[in-house]
């Protein structure tokens, strides 16, 4: 078991980079297995690749065991990633439907020979990587290889590979096949796919989020940034695959929710000290930001949003208010907001001032009496 262990988190890190990698937590663990009775397990390959097998064996495998399960053709060595009650709920949340209950089956636990031939087959994937770029480029192709991923019998290769449009690579299947002795498949992944199997920090010092648990990757548009109010500086707003941040999907939908009583900011207010243009927001706060339309103007001048409708239904009516802020909401828009405890909790820094003890100095000891008091009976 101890060596079993070692093998896998050997494998384990080589595989795909990290054990926790797109790893799903099995909060169902202790329920009993009714809604899964055909036994189907989720092995988890290279990088963000994950199947799902029946174990028709009825082996006792548990996540992070290393199995032989059934390819096309020969076999493939995965590790086990989960089992039981959740499998099927990952089925439907990844959509993998079974066509008239066809799936592949789990074969056996990995032997030692497995495990030494697919550390053989993974040794060479750096190197066929190279050697494929060479071959394409030699062919004038307009691709890329991003990455090559062995089977675990090292009878059948995946080439993933990257194109603007179609390729026609019947030419580099055949140089590959005679070149390294196996069966191809080339596989089309996107920018995202890419940047998720190689991996990386972004810019917020996290590893990637596609790396470590997107598996669907939906379109990002400029209109979340606009929406969040964010600079549209394409090399702010881009990641690391070139493409926009997944991330800007992350928050929108809570500015929106927020902007929705919002007024619209193409309407200048009209004041009797003048017209103001609209600047910015603070969406959260519910502050939008005016400044006049004048050349010596001030700067911008932060006016709540119940306020800017209020000016703005007066200004419908033919009405201009004397003032953009009123005397209270001046003050309130002016002052930043002060901490208040409402939870009554301890400062931060409580532990960081220093204690100062109250110490009452003793009285040196009579040398006659001792500690006697020598007034003690006097009259």
């Amino acid at each position: 078991m101890d060596d079993n262990l070692t093998i896998d988190r050997g494998c384990c890190q080589k595989l795909s980079g990290s054990c926790s990698k797109l790893e799903v937590y099995d909060w169902l663990h202790d329920v009993v297995n009714m809604t899964n009775p055909e036994n189907i397990i989720e092995v988890r390959f290279k990088n963000t690749r994950k199947d799902y097998f029946r174990n028709v064996n009825n082996l006792k495998l548990k996540a992070g065991d290393i199995v032989a399960v059934e390819a096309n053709p020969g076999h493939d060595i995965g590790i086990v990633s989960l089992v039981g009650e959740l499998v099927k709920h990952q089925m439907k949340k990844h959509k993998v439907t079974l066509v008239n209950g066809e799936i592949r089956k789990v074969y056996r636990k990995a032997k030692q020979a497995d495990i030494e031939k697919w550390r053989e087959a993974m040794a060479q994937e750096h190197a066929t990587m190279i050697k494929s770029r060479q071959i394409a480029s030699d062919l004038r192709l307009d691709m890329k290889i991003g990455d090559v991923e062995y089977q675990g019998d090292k009878t059948k290769a995946i080439f993933y590979y990257i194109a603007e449009g179609r390729v026609d690579f019947r030419q580099l299947i055949k140089v590959l096949a005679e070149t390294f002795r196996i069966r191809i498949e080339m596989k089309q992944i996107g920018a995202r796919q890419e940047a998720g199997r190689i991996g990386g920090i972004g810019p917020c010092g996290r590893e990637l989020c596609c790396a470590t648990w997107i598996s669907s990757f939906v379109s990002v548009t400029t209109n979340a940034a606009r929406y969040q109010e964010i600079s549209l500086n394409p090399q702010k707003l881009a990641g690391q695959c070139g493409k926009l941040k997944c991330c800007l999907n992350f928050e929108v939908d809570a500015y929106i929710d927020a902007q929705r009583d919002f007024p619209p900011n193409n309407i200048p207010l009209h004041t009797e000290q003048g017209k103001y243009n609209f600047f910015k927001t603070d969406i959260f706060n519910r502050i939008m930001y005016y400044i006049e339309d004048a050349p010596n103007s001030s700067g911008p001048i932060a006016v709540p949003v119940d306020r800017v409708k209020e000016i703005i239904l007066l200004n419908k009516r033919g009405k201009k208010v004397d003032k953009l802020l009123a005397h209270i909401e001046t003050k309130a828009a002016g002052k930043p907001k002060e901490y208040e405890d409402v939870l009554s909790q301890d400062s931060l820094t409580r532990f960081d001032q220093p204690k100062h003890r109250s110490r009452k100095k003793k009285r040196p000891a009579n040398k006659n009496t001792g500690n006697r008091n020598p007034n003690r009976g006097r009259k």
